[in-house]
């Protein structure tokens, strides 16, 4: 059977989602888990490939495994995990339903402070210069416009030259908000390229404090080149906080 789990963590001591090699990550910790619980080798697909550093409200994962798994399991899961890993559900869904591919649309926030709170500085980026959110709201409505996100980009390393990447995204919103001295970006779409939203949050901060001009920042994004992308903004202030899949999935 094919079961998938909801999961949360708390990304500040993980090198990201992806397993690699002598550095702690979520998906070996969780496969790591399961395996042992389980009493058998257990692989699992996760649903996007968080960055290092970077957090998740909600992020989905799938894994085979023959046997029915007990209402009670997802407590002794949680108790085996380390704090920054909670399971939230593991369900059967349809046989060769894929946690990445089958994901429809993905919603990512990311939280900048104007004031500074050792309370939050895990969970937020402190920035203190002013920023003119009503020009970079009407920069973030320019990304709907395109398609092609290679501006934003991080270019993989040991990449072979003849090898071809997909950077075609579909956004289907993007704003800032702002409450109580937090400034919130929410941006939506089917899925998104290695560092990208805090590549384009870093050009829309540069928008906010007059760095840039609107057209440069849309010059930016028609070049397809993300050397022209300066400022990565940290990952502490970014969270996967939704994965939307079609209905029909579920069992």
């Amino acid at each position: 059977m094919r079961f998938f789990i909801e999961l949360a963590y708390n990304g500040k001591h993980f090198f990201g989602w992806q397993i690699q090699k002598n550095v702690n990550t979520v998906e070996e910790k969780l496969e790591y888990c399961l395996s042992k619980l389980l009493k058998t080798s257990i692989n699992i697909v996760g649903a996007s490939r968080t960055d290092k550093g970077v957090h998740a409200q909600q992020m989905f994962a799938h894994f085979d495994y023959e046997k029915k798994i007990n209402n009670n399991f997802v407590n002794k899961l949680n108790v085996f995990l380390p704090k920054s890993i909670q399971v939230l559900k593991i369900f059967p869904v349809k046989k060769n339903i894929h946690a990445r591919f089958d994901a429809i649309k993905r919603t990512y926030k990311y939280y900048l402070t104007h004031e500074k709170n050792p309370f939050n500085q895990d969970f937020s980026w402190y920035y203190f210069y002013p920023l003119d959110i009503q020009k970079m709201n009407i920069a973030s409505k320019k990304l709907m416009e395109y398609e092609d996100f290679s501006s934003f980009c991080k270019k993989k390393r040991n990449k072979k030259h003849y090898e071809k990447e997909n950077n075609i995204c579909k956004i289907y919103h993007a704003s800032w908000s702002e409450e109580n001295n937090v400034l919130c970006f929410t941006i939506e779409a089917n899925r998104f390229l290695r560092s990208m939203v805090r590549g384009i949050i870093g050009s829309l901060i540069n928008v906010g404090r007059n760095k840039i001009h609107m057209n440069e920042f849309i010059k930016i994004i028609e070049l397809k080149n993300s050397n022209f992308c300066k400022l990565i903004v940290p990952a502490c202030g970014l969270f996967l906080t939704k994965i939307i899949y079609p209905e029909d999935i579920f069992l």
